[in-house]
C-alpha cells in the first residue's frame, strides 16, 4: 500500500505564497501516483491533524522563518514520525547566514565578507565602517530570511535609505558585492545532483526573479565550466552540506568571480514550485518529479 503523507505548507513567513505553491505541487503530484496525502497549515491545529490523519511521513514543504529554521522541526521530532528534509539543527544554522558563515570560513570556504549591523545600537558612522572594511557597493539582507526576502544591492547614495527598510529586523547582514555568474548547486543525499547557472534580466537573481516568470530569468544547464571547476564547486557544495549536517536534498548558491566560488549560502528545503531549480536539475538527469519526491520521502527520517 503507498504511504499515507501529511504536506504542511503555508505558515507566516514572508515565503508563505512560495510555500503553498511547494506543497500544492507536491501534494497534486502523490495524488496522482495513489497516494493518500492532506495538506494543513502549521497552525494550533497541526498536532490535531497529524494524529487524526495518522501519517507516515510528514513533507515540509514550509519555507522561511519557523519552516526551515529548526522551529517546526522541534515540534515534529516530539510527533516521532518521520519528517522529510534536514534537522533541528542543521535547519537552524543553516537558516543563520551568520553562524553558517563563520563555518564557512572556519573550514576555509570562501564566502563574501561582511559585518553584523545592529539597529539599537544605532551606528550613524556605518558608512565610514562599510568603506573601510567592505567597500560599495554592498548587499544588505536580514540575517534569517529567504527567497531574497528584503535583499538590497546598495550604493553609498542609497545604502541610508535601505537600511530604514530594514529597521523592521534588529540586525542584518552588510556583506560585500560579488560580481560575476550565478550558479547553483543541489545535493541529493550524499551525492551531487547537478548545477544550474541563471543569468536574471533584472538587477540581480532576486524574489521576483526567482518566482516570477515575466521576469524572464535565463536558466543555464549544464553550466559551462571546465572539468576542474565543476569539481571544485561540486566539492565545496558536499563539504557545506556535511559541515552543516543536512540531510535529504540541498540547493548552494554561489557566485563565480575572476576564477574563484564565493558561497552565499546553502538551502535546507529547496522549493519545488515549476521555477524551481531542483526539480528542473533532477529532471535534467532523468529524474522525474515524482521520483525525486519519492527519494525526498524515502530520505525521511527522526533525530537527526
Amino acid at each position: 500500500m503507498k504511504k499515507r503523507i501529511l504536506v504542511i505548507c503555508g505558515g507566516i513567513s514572508k515565503e508563505r505564497l512560495i510555500s503553498l505553491d511547494t506543497g500544492k505541487q507536491v501534494a497534486n503530484e502523490l495524488k496522482k501516483n495513489k497516494y493518500s496525502v492532506k495538506v494543513c497549515e502549521p497552525d494550533h491545529a497541526l498536532l490535531k491533524n497529524i494524529k487524526l490523519f495518522k501519517a507516515d511521513i510528514i513533507f515540509n514543504a514550509l519555507h522561511g522563518q519557523f519552516g526551515e529554521d529548526g522551529y517546526i522541526q522541534t515540534i515534529l521530532e516530539t510527533q516521532k514520525i518521520p519528517y522529510t528534509h534536514s534537522g533541528v539543527i542543521a535547519s537552524s544554522i543553516a537558516m543563520d547566514k551568520e553562524i553558517s558563515k563563520k563555518i564557512f570560513i572556519k573550514n576555509r570556504i570562501l564566502t563574501p565578507k561582511y559585518i553584523k549591523f545592529n539597529f539599537k545600537k544605532n551606528k550613524k558612522n556605518i558608512i565610514q565602517i562599510i568603506e573601510k572594511k567592505l567597500k560599495f557597493p554592498v548587499v544588505l539582507k536580514p540575517i534569517n530570511e529567504g527567497s531574497s526576502v528584503h535583499v538590497y544591492i546598495c550604493t553609498k547614495k542609497n545604502i541610508i535609505k535601505n537600511l530604514k527598510t530594514l529597521s523592521v529586523y534588529n540586525q542584518i547582514l552588510i556583506e560585500e558585492f560579488i560580481a560575476g555568474r550565478e550558479i547553483q548547486v543541489a545535493i541529493m543525499g550524499t551525492k551531487t545532483l547537478g548545477a544550474i547557472e541563471l543569468v536574471p534580466k533584472r538587477k540581480f537573481y532576486d524574489y521576483e526573479a526567482k518566482y516570477n516568470s515575466r521576469a524572464k530569468t535565463k536558466h543555464i544547464i549544464p553550466v559551462n565550466l571546465e572539468k576542474k571547476d565543476l569539481q571544485k564547486i561540486t566539492a565545496i557544495t558536499r563539504k557545506a552540506h556535511q559541515l552543516i549536517g543536512c540531510k535529504g536534498v540541498t540547493r548552494s548558491d554561489f557566485k563565480f568571480h575572476k576564477g574563484k566560488f564565493y558561497l552565499l549560502e546553502i538551502n535546507t528545503q529547496p522549493g519545488m514550485t515549476k521555477l524551481s531549480l531542483v526539480p528542473e536539475i533532477a529532471r535534467y538527469q532523468g529524474i522525474s518529479f515524482i521520483r525525486l519526491i519519492e527519494w525526498i520521502l524515502k530520505d525521511a527520517s527522526i533525530n537527526r
